[in-house]
């Protein structure tokens, strides 16, 4: 279903073909992100994304664009924890075109100082943003709450005084340092000629010697009480992200988790948005997420909440949470939830970027890539025993972490004392 290819310097290439379609999605992942990080660097992998986009040695900023959606695709990258990724989805036959421009990017950019400076005053734009956006601030307090002191609880995007102080020196020796074969990973999907790829992939970073694989410091948890943080502000809504230390990315009980968390909160049928939102009307956002990590993860919980209606709110989510750990799933309800996870999966590798992008994390996080047909028979041995269990491993008073955005009139010690699974 799957063809993999190792070249001698370290560099994975892995590839689906699909006959049915028309384009192509091409990713090229480095394994680097917010994780691998030095305090003075933090944010360097993300800055570095953005001007890799400025012009190569062989292919300028506007060429770059005009090439790939010059012809009907697209083209974008993002930075993580753990990986970086630059991507296009583009009609199969420009493909070659599209690995040559990915490729000049990763290996030779330009880096051009009016370049650096300029991007310095749009990423801190960016940072601004964030931080004007409840929603998104709050997740990055609770990540302070979850990994404090550590590159985990930092930003991917970096700090202000860390962005301003990246150097054109740094950058060029972050890149030689770390954008190397050993750490690459060329992830292909669709209407493809998997030995033509091969064959111009091996001609372009071959030349390329390896060097050892990037690693990062492994998380530490040590929390052993509640834990919230406030930050108040004249919002129409407070805002809330509650998270729980969670299971690794290629942890046994996975599917379980993923289960619990569509039980919880991850549609219009959860608990979550029938109890808080239909029945009661106290949020009109509500609902679960997932973060999953080479070595840990977080199971979390959003929301928006009326201002006047924060304790009665997060009583009401900690009681959902505490019947998990408690009571088997219904039947139905499991049945339901199992065929959502597994319905959802088989509709999004329909699209060549999602199934891109599904296998060239796996490999890059964990050099291995799994089939459908694997996932869904893996799934389907999951039991509602597997899925209190998981709730009763994660869903514990001492590792509870909260925080809050709005003009909250309760004082800190109050919502406080709401900290408690039912």
């Amino acid at each position: 279903m799957y063809k993999r290819q190792k070249l001698n310097n370290g560099l994975r290439i892995i590839t689906k073909r699909s006959s049915n379609v028309q384009s192509v999605s091409l990713g090229i992942w480095i394994n680097i992100g917010s994780r691998y990080e030095a305090g003075e660097q933090k944010g360097i992998s993300h800055f570095l994304e953005h001007l890799l986009f400025k012009g190569s040695k062989k292919y300028s900023c506007r060429a770059i664009k005009e090439s790939i959606e010059g012809v009907g695709g697209s083209l974008n990258g993002f930075t993580s924890e753990e990986h970086t990724c630059y991507l296009v989805k583009i009609p199969h036959r420009y493909l070659a075109g599209a690995l040559d421009i990915l490729s000049d990017m990763v290996i030779n950019p330009r880096l051009k100082p009016a370049d650096i400076e300029k991007e310095k005053t749009v990423v801190l734009e960016e940072i601004k943003m964030y931080r004007d956006l409840p929603q998104s601030y709050c997740m990055e307090l609770l990540d302070e709450l979850l990994w404090p002191q550590q590159a985990l609880g930092s930003p991917v995007i970096g700090t202000v005084e860390t962005v301003n102080n990246i150097s054109r020196n740094v950058l060029k020796s972050f890149q030689a340092n770390h954008y190397t074969p050993a750490n690459i990973v060329i992830s292909a999907a669709g209407l493809l000629d998997y030995d033509l790829l091969v064959k111009k992939v091996s001609a372009i970073f071959s030349p390329f010697q390896s060097a050892k694989l990037n690693t990062f410091l492994k998380a530490q948890q040590r929390q052993d009480k509640p834990q919230l943080k406030i930050f108040h502000k004249d919002t129409e809504q407070t805002h809330m992200a509650l998270g729980f230390h969670a299971l690794k990315r290629d942890h046994p009980l996975r599917h379980a988790q993923a289960i619990l968390h569509i039980i919880l909160g991850a549609n219009m049928s959860s608990r979550l948005f029938n109890e808080v939102r239909e029945k009661r009307g106290l949020a009109y956002e509500i609902g679960t997420g997932l973060k999953r990590y080479h070595d840990t993860g977080v199971f979390l919980v959003h929301a928006g909440i009326d201002n006047r209606k924060v304790g009665d709110c997060l009583g009401l989510i900690f009681q959902e949470l505490g019947k998990t750990k408690k009571s088997l799933v219904t039947k139905d309800e499991f049945k339901r939830a199992k065929e959502f996870y597994i319905g959802q999966l088989s509709l999004a590798l329909e699209d060549t970027m999602e199934y891109m992008l599904w296998m060239g994390e796996s490999v890059a996080c964990l050099d291995k890539v799994y089939s459908l047909e694997q996932i869904i028979k893996e799934a389907n041995k999951v039991s509602p025993e597997d899925v209190r269990a998981v709730a009763g491993g994660i869903f514990k008073n001492e590792i509870i972490n909260l925080a809050l955005i709005g003009p909250l009139e309760k004082s800190e010690r109050q919502i406080y004392g709401k900290l408690n699974l039912r």
